[in-house]
């Protein structure tokens, strides 16, 4: 084996298990890796000890375009949008630098995020297809998600306008783990 190709294998492995860590899913390592899929396995079963999950990939462009995950999508697409485009940053290097920025910015406690990497590399190849644009707000100037080709002349942002029943099922949940804590206080 040459040492160009050695080279190459190791920044493969590297980006493997740098996306591993992340919680890819073993599609995404197939598509954005050179190794095989039984050494993507060994692989991820020696990082996160477990073996990876099974079953398909999001495909749903309509998800990145409700009300709190077109938020999150914006904001972790802007970031990588200013690291690859602005900044110089290769494709994954950009991903991967953009999503633990994205984590970084919007960790909560003990919640999952609203944009996981699988679904946020699912969004970059939607724009990379042409599925999505950016369409600007025309109350805050914002850039969001939106479908390709879709009229955006008014289009106003979740932020600036969002539904009516945002943001109610975490007070409710709120509540919930509040009236059981009360309960079990009681006991």
């Amino acid at each position: 084996m040459s040492e160009k190709s050695l080279l190459d294998e190791m920044q493969q492995v590297k980006l493997a298990i740098e996306l591993i860590e992340l919680n890819a899913r073993l599609q995404v390592l197939e598509s954005e890796t050179d190794l095989s899929r039984g050494r993507l396995i060994r692989l991820y079963k020696e990082v996160r000890g477990m073996s990876p999950p099974k079953g398909m990939l999001p495909f749903s462009t309509d998800w990145f375009t409700t009300w709190m995950p077109n938020i999150h999508a914006s904001l972790f697409y802007g970031i990588y949008l200013r690291l690859t485009a602005e900044q110089g940053c290769e494709r994954m290097e950009g991903f991967i630098k953009a999503y633990r920025l994205y984590m970084e910015l919007t960790e909560e406690e003990s919640e999952e995020p609203v944009l996981g990497l699988t679904r946020a590399w699912t969004l970059v190849r939607f724009f990379e297809s042409g599925l999505f644009e950016l369409s600007a707000c025309t109350s805050c100037s914002g850039h969001f998600v939106n479908h390709a080709h879709t009229p955006s002349h008014n289009f106003v942002c979740g932020i600036c306008q969002p539904p009516s029943r945002a943001g109610k099922t975490r007070k409710r949940r709120a509540a919930q783990m509040l009236s059981e804590q009360s309960a079990a206080a009681a006991v």
